[in-house]
C-alpha cells in the first residue's frame, strides 16, 4: 500500500477511536489492568450456564493491524464481531515496523502477520506482551513465543509452481540452490519472483541467512534478481502468470499452488517441494499468526480475541480461503476436491532444520541485505 494512503487510513482510524471515546462508551475495557482472570465469553459466573450455547456479547472495540491479505482477514474479524459484539477497527496492509514506530503512543491491540519472523522481531523488541490465553496449549511450542506473546495458526512452505505445458516435473529445478545457475533464465518463459519487500521473500531470505550466512545469501539474491524473467508485487500475480504460460515456473508459498488449481482455466500447474533429497536442507517453512501488542488500549478485548481464535473452529476460519495448512491438521480444514489430493502435510516433508522462531532473530537486516544485493523492495 502506498505510504501516503497508509497515513490517510491511519488518520481515519485514529479519528474513529477519538469519536468513539468521546461518545461515552459504557463498556469496560479495563485498559492496562493487570488481571489474570479469564474473560467471560461463553459462560456466566453463577454456574448455571453449562447447558447454554449462546455467546455473551461483550461490547467495546478492538484495533487490529494486519499485514495479511485483507480477503483472508476481514471474514475472520466479521465472524468475531458477530459472535462477541466487539467492534473491530482494522488497519489492513500494516507494516510490522508501524508497531515499533507507535511504541510511545500505542494504537493497535493485536497484530496479525503472514510472517513469523515479523512477530518474532516485535517480540524480541519488547513490543508484544506475554499472556496465557485459554487454548494456547493447542499450539506446539515451536510455533509460539516462550511467553505466548505471539503464536501461529497456519503454516506454509516455499517451492516452485510450474506450468505443465511448458516444463515437466523431471525438468524442473529441485533445490533453492539451483537458482544460482543462470541456465534457468533460458527455459521457455523463464521464472518469476516477487519484489524484495514481499513478506514471503523476506522470510525466505531470512531462512537462507540462518542456513548459509549473509555472504552466500547475498549472492543468491543477486543471482535471482539478474536471472528472473519477471519480478512481481505478490505471489498471486506469480501464480496467475505461471498458469497463463507467461513463465515456466515461479517461487511462491505452496498455498498459491492450491489457489491456482481452483481457477476455471490456466490451472494445469504442478508444485515442487524443494530440497527433499538426502544431504539437502529441506523445504523453507513459515507461518502466519497473531501477537498481543504491549500496552494495548483494549487489552481485555485483545485477550478475548486471542482465546476466540484459538478455538478449533476459529483456527480453521483463520485459514479460510487462503488454503494454507493448519498448524493443527486434526482440526479438519476442508479443502476443495480439486485441491485435496495435492495437499501435503508438514509431517510428510523434510523441513529445514531451523527452529521457526529463529526467523525473528533474522528479520532485522534482511531488507538491507536484499537491497545491497540489487533486488528492489518495491516495484519501480
Amino acid at each position: 500500500m502506498h505510504k501516503a494512503l497508509k497515513m490517510i487510513l491511519f488518520g481515519l482510524l485514529a479519528l474513529m477511536l477519538f469519536v468513539a471515546a468521546g461518545c461515552g462508551n459504557d463498556s469496560d475495557d479495563s485498559q492496562g489492568a493487570e488481571d489474570d482472570s479469564e474473560p467471560e465469553t461463553q459462560e456466566d459466573t453463577d454456574g448455571d450456564s453449562d447447558d447454554e450455547d449462546e455467546v455473551v456479547e461483550l461490547g467495546g472495540q478492538l484495533v487490529v493491524y494486519s499485514a495479511r491479505n485483507e480477503n483472508f482477514v476481514q471474514p475472520l474479524l466479521d465472524k468475531f464481531t458477530a459472535e462477541t459484539g466487539i467492534e473491530v477497527l482494522p488497519l489492513h496492509g500494516a507494516d510490522p515496523l508501524q508497531i515499533q514506530e507507535e511504541a510511545g503512543n500505542v494504537q493497535a491491540d493485536v497484530f496479525i502477520s503472514n510472517d513469523l519472523g515479523a512477530l518474532g522481531y516485535l517480540g524480541n523488541q519488547g513490543l508484544l506482551a506475554g499472556s496465557n490465553p485459554e487454548g494456547i496449549e493447542t499450539i506446539p511450542a515451536e510455533f509460539r513465543a516462550d511467553d505466548n506473546s505471539y503464536f501461529s495458526i497456519s503454516a506454509r512452505s516455499r517451492g516452485f509452481i510450474y506450468n505443465k505445458d511448458l516444463i515437466t516435473e523431471e525438468e524442473m529445478p529441485k533445490s533453492i540452490e539451483d537458482l544460482f545457475d543462470a541456465k534457468w533464465a533460458d527455459v521457455e518463459g523463464g521464472y518469476a519472483i516477487t519484489r524484495g519487500g514481499n513478506g514471503g521473500m523476506l522470510g525466505n531470505v531470512s531462512a537462507l541467512r540462518y542456513e548459509w550466512g549473509d555472504e552466500r545469501t547475498e549472492e543468491w539474491v543477486a543471482a535471482i534478481k539478474e536471472n528472473a524473467a519477471g519480478i512481481y508485487e505478490g505471489h498471486g500475480d506469480i501464480r496467475r502468470a505461471v498458469g497463463a504460460g507467461n513463465h515456466a515456473f515461479g517461487l511462491v508459498n505452496n498455498y498459491y499452488f492450491h489457489q491456482q488449481l481452483l481457477e476455471p482455466e490456466d490451472n494445469n500447474v504442478g508444485f515442487i517441494y524443494l530440497d527433499q533429497e538426502d544431504g539437502q536442507m529441506g523445504v523453507i517453512a513459515n507461518a502466519a499468526g497473531v501477537g498481543l501488542v504491549n500496552g494495548a488500549p483494549n487489552a481485555d478485548n485483545a485477550l478475548v480475541f486471542l482465546e476466540w481464535v484459538l478455538k478449533p473452529e476459529n483456527q480453521v476460519a483463520f485459514v479460510g480461503e487462503s488454503l494454507e495448512l493448519l498448524i493443527n491438521s486434526e482440526y479438519g480444514a476442508v479443502y476443495p476436491p480439486e485441491v485435496e489430493p495435492h495437499v501435503v502435510e508438514f509431517t510428510d516433508l523434510k523441513v529445514q532444520d531451523m527452529p521457526i522462531k529463529e526467523l525473528g532473530n533474522y528479520f532485522e537486516g534482511t531488507k538491507e541485505l536484499i537491497e545491497r544485493s540489487g533486488l528492489d523492495l518495491e516495484l519501480r
